[in-house]
């Protein structure tokens, strides 16, 4: 096996690269990642220099990227403006990006082992929580599926991030991969206590999961499994509400919070626009609708669009991807715009140029969606305080609470049909991680899947698969108190990070 990784560096990198991917939903073969990782850890010892140690970095993260997000090619098939080839393209480019963020840490990682198989573990461990932690805010950042979310799956491994956030969890892969490793080079003393420990952990049964206390809200989340194809398309308004509200009628009077997915609507719920913007469905109309569904006491969330005009207020300029609170009365109880926008999907970067071209954005619509000011709580009174995080906001750690106004449980509404059949799973064991991180439920709605209810150990209480229409009748589960993470969010990995490195230093000037 030595000969074949010293011939053969770069093809191992890269294959290395794509197999730890597959530990990602909806394949979950961690095994196949931790071996993935010792044996890119057997490649970057041999490296003799730094340009290969970057080299071997960049080629192992563009094969992780490239399998592991494959998924966002399908959303080129909902774009008539462009090929549908163009969506592999994209997958590539993004991943020739992404995979920098892995050749800096293969960098610091083999510049400060230099040669030492246990330091070189520990300042890699170290460095791939910084540069994931980069990932996740440059250049708006991008953070879908960290490496730590492949332990999900192992017994109370992912309790661990109460503690260390998503992105310390990657340590746990890193110890067991660098156990392995090392019991190959046969140094028993330092690879065997990171594979028990490894071990250990992963055997060790997940959290109890009780009952949900009887006197929770009561909660309806609906999944109507309408696709991208006819989310949009004209004349279907009134089709696809119809959907929604079969899912959505009850016999029960008891109130309860009503979720809906992401855009369920494509009509706009606020007054005061220009008549024509309305095409013939006005708000009142809409509200109406909405209302005729709901029981006394009800309090409905969906998303659907708010337009921002220019100074005359007679022109739309702006959109905002929303989600609105709405009570039985038909009155509007507040409002939350998303914030982490989608580049290319819901807005275009360097529109000039790239219109000029013939590039859009992928989601339909004349001009550019505006950002929220961020993570916020809506008061549904006797319901409790709702935190909103939108889509794919949910997958950036330690931003999707308001810490100074704490919420009883995260929504976050959701337009997976977009993403194929790995993109939904993926989502969804990044909410679970939310979840555990924050200590508190997360409800998700979505039009075609994977809708559910999760609690604040991260356990999902009930699904509607998907492709199936459906609806979960459930009450809320409470939130707990505050944990660690809660409070002090990404410094804590960050010093976990920093401790990492700083005993690699330490353990690597005391060999000398």
């Amino acid at each position: 096996m030595q000969q074949i990784i010293t011939r053969h560096p770069h093809i191992i990198s890269l294959l290395a690269g794509g197999v730890s991917a597959t530990g990602f939903a909806p394949l979950n073969l961690w095994p196949l990642t931790v071996l993935a990782l010792a044996l890119w850890l057997a490649v970057l010892m041999q490296g003799a220099s730094r340009k290969a140690a970057l080299f071997s970095g960049w080629l192992f993260g563009l094969g992780h990227f490239v399998v592991g997000l494959n998924w966002i090619a399908k959303a080129f098939t909902f774009q008539a403006a462009m090929p549908e080839w163009l969506g592999f393209v994209a997958v590539v480019l993004l991943s020739l990006y992404l995979a920098v963020y892995p050749a800096l840490a293969a960098l610091g990682g083999w510049w400060i082992g230099k040669g030492r198989p246990l330091v070189l573990v520990i300042a890699l461990a170290g460095m791939w929580i910084v540069t994931e932690w980069l990932r996740s805010w440059v250049f708006s950042g991008f953070i879908w599926s960290p490496l730590g979310t492949i332990v999900l799956p192992l017994g109370r491994m992912p309790d661990f991030s109460m503690l260390i956030g998503s992105y310390g969890l990657s340590v746990l892969l890193f110890a067991g991969a660098g156990g392995l490793w090392l019991l190959a080079r046969r140094q028993w003393r330092a690879g065997l206590p990171l594979v028990l420990g490894f071990a250990i952990l992963s055997l060790i049964p997940p959290r109890a999961v009780g009952a949900i206390a009887a006197d929770q809200p009561l909660i309806t989340v609906v999944q109507p499994n309408i696709g991208q194809q006819d989310k949009w398309k004209a004349g279907y308004e009134d089709r696809n509400l119809t959907k929604l509200a079969q899912l959505t009628l009850r016999e029960d009077d008891r109130p309860r919070i009503i979720f809906w997915p992401e855009a369920a609507i494509p009509d706009y719920l606020e007054t005061g626009y220009p008549a024509r913007y309305y095409y013939g469905r006005p708000p009142t109309l809409i509200r109406q609708q909405l209302a005729s569904l709901m029981r006394p006491g009800d309090v409905l969330l969906l998303g659907a669009l708010k337009l921002e005009f220019d100074a005359a207020g007679g022109r739309a300029v702006g959109a905002r991807n929303s989600v609105f609170a709405m009570d039985a009365d038909r009155e509007l109880l507040g409002r939350y715009d998303k914030s982490h926008l989608v580049p290319y999907g819901e807005y275009l970067p360097m529109r000039p140029l790239l219109s000029a071209i013939g590039l859009s954005r992928l989601a339909p619509g004349d001009f550019d969606f505006w950002p929220g000011p961020g993570a916020r709580s809506l008061d549904l009174g006797a319901f409790g305080k709702a935190g909103l995080q939108v889509c794919y906001e949910i997958i950036f750690s330690g931003q999707v609470v308001d810490r100074g106004n704490r919420p009883d449980f995260i929504f976050n509404p959701s337009n997976d049909a977009w993403f194929g059949s790995w993109g939904p799973p993926q989502h969804l064991a990044q909410a679970r991680l939310r979840a555990i991180e924050e200590g508190l439920p997360v409800i998700r709605s979505t039009p075609t899947g994977i809708s559910a209810v999760i609690d604040a150990t991260g356990a999902v209480r009930a699904s509607v698969p998907m492709a199936q229409a459906g609806r979960i009748d459930s009450s809320l589960p409470a939130a707990q108190a505050p944990t660690l993470f809660a409070r002090y969010g990404n410094i804590l990995p960050l010093l976990l990070a920093l401790v990492l490195l700083l005993s690699a230093i330490a353990i690597r000037a005391r060999g000398r």
